[in-house]
């Protein structure tokens, strides 16, 4: 029952009810975003500027965040987030423009590819377009610019380009003197992602050499092998960055071996969690959601994320890969074994990565 005072002043009384809530951005968006999206306060808003198509079966989307995003690096990756059907989902993707346009303009881009039978890669290009707002989340990822000058070579498969043409093109601003190097890796010429920034930088960066390789032409010499190493001038000396899907980094890390480059010169970004995971590591067992007070067996073909989600668990995620560390939370006791290192926690309590854990034997997990 309300007050007197509370009667006579509705929006006094609202106020105390907003302000009461122990999520007051989750009780304010609803009706922030009603009046203008880019207020949502849940989450960082991002208005969708235009859409342009780069191949048949990628676009770039320009995004403008609102004014309280922080920016990022060139090479890292932010989570987008969209409303399906009537639920959220989040999504992992590069930011393929530069800095420096960000500080400029206020602008970003995302590339992004349909998947095969991808939901939300698809949603994406059936249903966003200019004027759509979506969420996004700050930067994360160490995929970084070298620190010196030195010679660099950069190896990308399909949309794996988008950290690289990040990175090129901030290179070429700043100007980078180094000998720079892309092998791009293509199905076919139409297949080309950010075919006009790559000529673009061919033409205008003396430093910059471009090979792209289209795999499906029939021509052998076209698919990735030992004889495009050869032709990259001092191989040894150069920091390598590898952007791809997982066939194509463990070709590259085949062919790479003889030329005896350090691990540090070696650079990686994933589409999705590798497993460095040996095969006959024994792996599954009980696992028990502590909090939940939900039990369930792993035969230890899925990380601790999907086996949450398995059992009608909603743990917070982001990247899905080992990236963005939203989906840390603590084990309480049992040995889970890293996907992305092949290592065994201890025993005992620490913090873990759900997409990246498989348990070995019983674990028990506070969620």
């Amino acid at each position: 029952m309300l007050s007197t005072i509370e009667k006579s002043s509705p929006l006094r009384w609202l106020g105390k009810q907003l302000f009461n809530r122990n999520d007051p951005a989750g009780f304010f968006d609803p009706l922030l975003t009603m009046i203008n999206p880019m207020w949502a306060q849940g989450f960082v808003a991002a208005r969708i500027e235009s859409v342009i198509d780069e191949t048949p079966d990628t676009r770039t989307f320009l995004l403008q965040p609102s004014s309280r995003w922080h920016g990022f690096r060139a090479g890292q990756h932010i989570n987008i987030i969209v409303d399906s059907d009537g639920v959220r989902h989040h999504r992992t993707f590069t930011v393929s423009s530069t800095p420096a346009q960000w500080r400029t303009d206020g602008t970003i881009t995302l590339t992004i590819k349909r998947a095969p039978g991808g939901r939300i890669t698809n949603w994406m290009h059936d249903h966003l377009q200019a004027g759509a707002t979506i969420g996004i989340s700050e930067a994360f990822g160490d995929f970084d610019l070298p620190a010196g000058p030195s010679p660099l070579l950069y190896i990308a498969g399909g949309s794996g380009i988008t950290p690289v043409l990040s990175h090129l093109a901030t290179l070429a601003d700043s100007p980078y003197a180094a000998p720079v190097s892309l092998l791009y890796y293509v199905r076919t010429e139409a297949d080309v992602i950010g075919a006009e920034i790559l000529n673009s930088l061919a033409a205008n960066w003396p430093a910059l050499t471009v090979s792209i390789f289209h795999t499906e032409v029939g021509d052998e010499s076209q698919h990735i092998n030992p004889s495009h190493f050869k032709n990259v001038p001092e191989l040894s000396e150069r920091q390598v960055y590898l952007c791809g899907p997982k066939g194509l980094m463990d070709r590259i890390d085949e062919l790479l071996a003889p030329f005896g480059l350090r691990d540090d010169q070696i650079n990686k970004t994933f589409f999705s969690a590798p497993t460095s995971v040996p095969l006959d590591t024994p792996l599954g067992g009980a696992i028990t959601f502590t909090r939940s007070s939900v039990n369930v067996e792993s035969d230890g073909d899925a990380p601790l994320l999907e086996i949450a989600e398995a059992a009608d668990l909603t743990p917070a995620y982001g990247c899905r890969m080992g990236i963005c560390h939203q989906c840390s939370c603590k084990k309480t006791e049992g040995t889970v074994i890293n996907r992305l290192t092949g290592k065994a926690s201890g025993p005992g309590e620490e913090t873990i990565q759900l997409c990246i854990s498989v348990p070995q034997g019983p674990v028990s997990i506070d969620i």
